[in-house]
């Protein structure tokens, strides 16, 4: 009887757990990184030094501002939802921490290598959106409900234009699952076929991740901070957290998408000699700049421009697309088997 309880619970349990945190600890340190690269990229597109005081070359600098954040008092306003106030940032974090289950990192290198991983990541990025609204309703406050009634509109929006773009690749593939998609571009990598799919899908993912230049649900120039205005200490930290880990869930999507995954450019030494793993982080960390450097170049467009681009340009266009791919694939007998 202990015999089986350990072989069919215990031991499976314990894998599982490894699994998972062998995945979140780097996808939090990984955050950790990304705000210094952030910070010190900005730094230099503005002329200036960036942190370069905590830490050689101030890399410490971000676990220095997260133990300062997660010691201060956190603050409930008197007039909120204390339940779904508190909730809301918990549910944020481990949303944009949920989706890296099905991320292939290398062949064989995946927690949950589901047949529909695809529908998976769309499913759970759709759901970032809920935290947000609850963030901004139970603060019981004007400028967060604002930046939370901004973001269901401007996450519903791009979705759909996200949506169209993953329907093509699937049309190209004939498989949802995420190890196949990054299989099928061995020969040539979906980015380059299908190039304006890749654009409107990276312009998508700042829109759905509330990146600059479509940062409207935290305006800080006419709504204070948005929808965490009311938040501190702790879960402001998670917010900001669970922010960046879906920067970094989106770029995945994006190179498993459109850059052939863990695939080497070029199938030829010393290409091919890398790990997978290596140049999945490689293509990761290169659509991370896009998303830093885009904040450091564009200004933030009026909600009216943000509506009517992703409405009036990209929809039309995305289910153009769609037509057309299915069309082509269809005129030269293409269709996956």
């Amino acid at each position: 009887m202990k015999t089986s309880l350990l072989n069919d619970i215990i031991f499976p349990g314990l894998i599982i757990t490894a699994q998972i945190l062998a995945v979140v600890v780097p996808v939090l340190i990984s955050v950790a990184f990304l705000v210094y690269a952030e910070r010190k990229v900005l730094a230099l597109i503005q002329l200036r030094r960036g942190p370069n005081i905590v830490g050689p070359f101030g890399i410490l600098q971000s676990f220095a501002d997260a133990l300062k954040l997660i010691t201060k008092e956190n603050i409930i306003p008197s007039g909120s939802n204390k339940i779904v106030f508190i909730l809301a940032p918990i549910i944020t974090m481990v949303l944009s921490l949920a989706g890296w289950a099905v991320i292939p990192f290398a062949p064989g290198w995946v927690v949950s290598d589901i047949n529909v991983g695809i529908m998976y990541l769309f499913a759970v990025s759709s759901l970032g959106v809920y935290g947000i609204i609850m963030a901004g309703w139970a603060s019981n406050s004007q400028y967060p409900f604002l930046g939370a009634l901004r973001s269901a509109a401007q996450m519903v929006s791009y979705e759909v234009s996200i949506g169209f773009v993953i329907i093509t690749v699937l049309l190209c593939v004939g498989s949802l699952n995420l190890s196949k998609i990054v299989m099928a571009q061995e020969t040539v990598w979906f980015a380059i076929p299908l190039l304006p799919m890749f654009i409107i899908f990276f312009i998508s993912a700042l829109a759905e991740t509330n990146r600059l230049p479509f940062d409207l649900p935290e305006d800080e120039s006419t709504l204070v901070a948005g929808f965490f205005t009311e938040y501190s200490s702790a879960s402001f930290v998670l917010f900001f957290l669970g922010e960046y880990a879906s920067m970094i869930l989106m770029s995945s999507m994006t190179v498993i998408l459109f850059l052939g995954g863990w695939l080497p450019p070029f199938d030829i030494f010393p290409f091919n000699a890398i790990p997978g793993v290596i140049w999945f982080t490689i293509k990761i960390i290169f659509i991370l700049f896009l998303f830093i450097w885009v904040r450091g170049t564009f200004p933030r467009y009026r909600y009216d421009q943000l509506m009517r681009l992703g409405w009036k340009v990209f929809l039309p266009f995305s289910l153009f697309w769609v037509v057309a791919t299915s069309g082509f694939l269809v005129y030269f007998d293409m269709l996956p088997k």
